[in-house]
């Protein structure tokens, strides 16, 4: 599964770099971005459930 951040609904909360340190990070803009698709799927979906605005999403691929 691959990561994706809808950055118009990141509120730069850092949960998921918390979560996934290895796949996210938080850019001069305060918004959280993936730096690796090479995501352990438990990992991702945990960052995925526990994002308060719900920005990020897994898709296939």
């Amino acid at each position: 599964m691959k990561p994706v951040v809808d950055t118009d609904l990141c509120i730069g909360c850092g949960l998921c770099i918390e979560i996934c340190p290895d796949i996210f990070e938080l850019r001069d803009d305060d918004l959280a971005y993936v730096i690796s698709e090479d995501c352990d799927v438990g990992c991702c979906k945990e960052a995925a459930d526990e994002c308060p605005v719900d920005a990020i999403t897994l898709e296939e691929g």
